[in-house]
């Protein structure tokens, strides 16, 4: 932006200046007041005009003025909130007047000159600040800008999130697009004007309008908009060769990570087309202000994304633990920057040692603990029963035990669909887990303990995504298993602002299952990624490569829809506790875990899943075989 004479002054400077402008609007007003009502009456004016009176006046005014700060804000910045506060300053300085003549027992000036003496003001003191926006806005931006440098482009939904994205291009004279005109659907905005931009037509009219005014880009404002209209507008777009940029969605602007002027290229993320989910924040912070949280698997995909988010709640200390001396420290840097006062304490530790689990717990502290640890990878696992187990089921009996031993308030595990009717050794580990953190709240009833299931989410480490841009940048062809396989997917920051909302819900025992909304065929996405990079599937194939050990066609949430029960908040349920024999299944997770160090992976894997399907719900059991693949 330009520099201006203004922005070249000191602040004591425009603090002088502006103090000589109201002193000067202030009589200006007062004179203007007596003038009005007294338009016939000279004598009355040069009597009631005098210096005691301009000098009081002009005094209680500019006092005021201080008190409300209008010498402290920034006016070239000023909106209708400075705006109000000038009102409110007007307004208490007449009555102050009013008050300083009663208390003075002196009635020389009416009550009406006053009134019309405060209008005259407002309009004077509003008119000098609002002023220096104007000058900000229009007459330098207009001199600097450079149209024919900008791009032109069709900004598609002329609500708020359109509105406010041409506002910030037309005052950015470096901006590198130029608005020409709005695309929106809905019939009463056709033809409306918008910041001198008019809405042109709909988005079926999209083609047309962008030939006819010359326009290569558009930029999608809606960003609470459904998947399903994204592709849509993407199809139109691909139809007329059309570039497409869309600005942050709302999870994104609510979570403070991008202003909603900024935009971005459409992500595969945009074509899931989820609804804004709404949180307690007075929930949440109930738990999480000023305690000592813990979160295991730190440096993963979900427990770095835990991490993002709790320091939103300022906890009193955040322990980042995690076996991955890499992760952890990337982590552990991007959270000093985020949060530079919070005391943060990177701990490279195994879930699996107890030992060293425990001291953490005896010098630490944590209050919250939430346990993201644990081995994901279906095909890698099926090969490495032994170790799953280890570091799944073992390693989560561990902080659980830990945790109820110290007391620690909540405790919050990590599970997956997987978890449903297993064929995954992973899988059936998840389960298991799910199944110990039952046992914990009946063996320690003081801490909550809590589990939240959800099926996979975009961009994590594992996750088909980043596979899929990896072989359409070597040119393909890009690998899906099975052309009918589905999944269900949600967003990392969705997934994790719900599991943080699930832990204030908790009051121990529960099993919380997030509203993943409708599974997506993964072929689906795949087409998706190809067009987003800007391929046709003529230049990228995708090639089906048969379904992987421990595999499914198709994932489930639970294990019975009548099973579930509501909670406050519409994304999340609740399963109904499913009863098991404590005495029986313990002893034989105990026995699983010792096998782990002497028999083959074959015989484990058949143990382990038979061991999970021991925890299923009667009405399951039967029907297990026929989900696997």
């Amino acid at each position: 932006m330009p520099t201006t004479v203004v922005d070249r002054l000191t602040p004591i400077q425009r603090k002088l200046i502006l103090i000589a402008f109201d002193v000067t609007a202030t009589a200006l007003s007062f004179y203007g007041a007596l003038v009005i009502q007294y338009p016939n009456n000279p004598l009355a004016v040069s009597t009631l005009f005098h210096l005691k009176s301009f000098v009081a006046f002009t005094a209680v005014r500019i006092a005021v003025f201080f008190w409300f700060g209008l010498y402290d804000l920034v006016w070239k910045y000023a909106s209708v909130f400075e705006l109000g506060r000038v009102f409110r300053s007007v307004v208490v300085g007449t009555l102050a007047m009013m008050a300083l003549q009663f208390m003075l027992g002196v009635h020389r000036v009416s009550g009406r000159v006053l009134i019309v003496d405060a209008l005259l003001n407002l309009l004077a003191i509003g008119g000098i600040r609002f002023s220096l926006r104007l000058y900000r806005d229009y007459l330098v931006h207009l001199s600097d800008a450079s149209p024919k440098e900008k791009e032109s482009v069709l900004v598609i939904g002329a609500g708020d999130g359109g509105e406010m994205i041409v506002r910030e291009l037309k005052k950015n004279p470096r901006a590198a697009y130029s608005v020409v005109g709005f695309i929106d659907d809905k019939p009463s905005m056709q033809g409306k004007i918008i910041h001198q931009v008019s809405i042109l037509g709909t988005i079926d009219e999209l083609p047309d309008i962008a030939e006819k005014l010359d326009v290569k880009t558009v930029i999608i404002a809606i960003p609470s908009a459904p998947g399903h209209l994204i592709r849509r507008i993407m199809n139109r777009c691909e139809s007329a060769n059309l570039q497409f940029k869309i600005t942050p969605n709302l999870s994104e602007v609510l979570g403070g990570r991008l202003p909603i002027s900024q935009v971005r290229n459409i992500a595969i993320e945009d074509l899931l087309g989820r609804e804004v989910i709404n949180t307690d924040i007075q929930s949440i912070s109930a738990y999480i202000t000023g305690s000592t949280v813990l979160v295991t698997g730190a440096g993963g995909s979900i427990g770095s994304e835990l991490a993002r988010q709790i320091v939103r709640f300022s906890p009193s200390q955040l322990l980042l633990l995690d076996h991955a001396e890499t992760d952890l420290y990337h982590i552990d840097m991007e959270i000093r920057q985020l949060a530079p006062d919070l005391r943060v304490h990177p701990i490279v530790a195994d879930v699996k040692d107890q030992v060293r689990l425990n001291y953490v717990f005896q010098s630490l502290k944590p209050t919250v603990v939430f346990h993201a640890a644990a081995y994901k990878h279906v095909p890698l696992m099926e090969m490495n029963t032994e170790e799953v187990i280890l570091n799944n089921i073992l390693g989560t009996r561990t902080i659980l035990e830990l945790a109820g031993q110290h007391k620690a308030a909540e405790f919050v595990l990590i599970s997956t669909d997987k978890a449903v009717r297993p064929t995954s050794a992973m899988g059936a580990t998840k389960r298991l887990c799910e199944v110990l953190c039952e046992f914990a709240q009946d063996r320690f009833p003081e801490t909550k303990f809590t589990g939240v299931r959800f099926g996979n989410v975009l961009g994590s480490q594992g996750s088909v995504i980043p596979l899929f841009k990896q072989q359409i940048e070597n040119g393909g062809p890009v690998t899906v298993t099975h052309p009918d396989i589905t999944r269900y997917f949600m967003t990392i920051p969705e997934a994790v602002r719900l599991v943080i909302q699930a832990g204030a819900l908790a009051k121990g025992g529960e099993l919380f299952i997030l509203d993943m909304g409708d599974p997506i065929k993964v072929v689906n996405l795949a087409k998706d990624l190809i067009h987003l990079s800007g391929f046709s599937e003529s230049e990228i194939k995708i090639k089906f490569t048969g379904l992987r050990p421990g595999e499914k066609l198709y994932e489930e949430l639970f294990f019975d829809k009548r099973g579930l029960l509501d909670t406050p908040n519409k994304k999340i349920f609740v399963a109904r506790s499913t009863s098991h024999n404590l005495e029986n299944l313990e002893p034989q997770i105990s026995l699983l875990i010792e096998s782990c160090y002497r028999k083959p992976s074959d015989a484990l894997k058949e143990a382990l899943l038979a061991l999970a399907h021991q925890t299923l719900p009667e009405s399951t059991i039967s029907s297990t075989r026929t989900h696997q693949s």
